[in-house]
């Protein structure tokens, strides 16, 4: 589908207040950003399929990019984050969300296309950014620089709210005990989703 602008792209672009992105925002968007979704909702500013990429942004254009329960609905994610990667400046962040491969509500959606683990994002760094596991670094060019990586826990029975709290304060006290979480307690007490933060790493361009 073509892209479809309910605003002057362009202009904001040029606009001296950072340029915004929240890629799938659905009913929701938080005010100051460029809403994007394939769906025409009143929230969104640029109708269009990801699935096809950003093509209308330029290159090192974008300040930041917000998608929360996004990334599990592409088909070719890796295409997607190629092009988030592509548009954001240099010292630009993207706010990710995506569900853990444990919880088990992901797999009653028929959307979604594939969970994601504490590894996932790693794929994108080289071996010496990476903790004590090594994941291959050769799959792609792409590479960026993690600044923050959480397991997030939460419950929507209120009893369990504060327990799965205090598990997430303790299980992101360190990446080692991210990686004994995953190595098998996952399964135990189930993990809602990982929070990453993240900017291109050009550094060996």
């Amino acid at each position: 589908m073509e892209p479809q602008f309910k605003i002057d792209l362009a202009t904001v672009l040029g606009a001296a207040s950072p340029t915004i992105i929240e890629l799938g925002c659905g009913g929701r968007k938080t005010r100051g950003r460029i809403g994007v979704d394939r769906v025409d909702l009143p929230t969104v500013d640029i109708v269009t399929d990801i699935e096809n990429g950003l093509p209308f942004l330029p290159n090192r254009s974008v300040d930041e990019i917000h998608c929360r329960s996004v990334l599990e609905h592409i088909e070719n994610f890796e295409f997607l984050f190629t092009e988030m990667i592509r548009v954001l400046k240099d010292d630009g962040r993207a706010h990710i969300f995506v569900p853990h491969f444990s919880n088990p509500y992901y797999y009653s959606d028929y959307t979604h296309k594939r969970p994601f683990g504490l590894y996932t994002f790693y794929y994108f760094t080289d071996q010496e950014r990476q903790p004590r596991r090594k994941v291959p670094s050769f799959y792609t060019d792409v590479r960026i620089e993690i600044l923050s990586l959480k397991l997030k826990f939460r419950s929507p029975v209120r009893l369990f709210h504060y327990p799965r709290k205090l598990l997430g304060a303790l299980v992101n006290l360190h990446p080692a005990l991210q990686e004994f979480y995953e190595a098998g307690l996952c399964y135990l007490a189930p993990c809602d989703g990982i929070e990453v933060i993240l900017r291109p790493d050009r550094s060996r361009r």
